[in-house]
């Protein structure tokens, strides 16, 4: 990806058996967790699906995703692949343990409604940060 290069379902599979490995291991410990990845496609949610996984599924005007994307600091996926990112995305869909969120405000405020939506408490820093407006 780092070369602009989209990874095929071949490419992907080694890597998402690490993270299933990894949320296994954490909710069998009792180990709370916080992965982030596309997770695009229904496969790769069922790959990582498992007890107290739940799914964030931020949809966004590809404007909006743009701007995100265009702003990244260091990141090693370029904003060249962002129109293959959307048309391989699956949405989520209603028997996935998963809720979905309209992006596009500053992420502290994404980040506070999530935590809301799944009944945690956001750390004091994002509950107390200031607006970036």
């Amino acid at each position: 990806m780092f070369a602009g290069i989209p990874l095929t379902d071949e490419d992907r599979w080694p890597w998402l058996d690490r993270v299933a490995t990894w949320i296994r291991t954490r909710t069998a410990a009792g180990i709370p967790g916080i992965i982030t990845c596309s997770a695009l496609k229904r496969i790769y949610r069922d790959k990582l699906s498992g007890n107290n996984v739940v799914f964030v599924h931020l949809v966004g005007d590809r404007n909006i995703i743009a701007e995100r994307v265009a702003r990244r600091v260091d990141h090693f996926i370029p904003a060249s692949l962002l129109d293959s990112q959307i048309a391989v995305l699956e949405p989520t869909q209603s028997d996935e343990n998963a809720v979905s969120l309209v992006a596009g405000r500053d992420p502290v405020e994404d980040a506070a409604e999530i935590a809301r939506r799944l009944g945690l408490t956001p750390p004091r820093e994002a509950a107390e940060a200031p607006s970036r407006e």
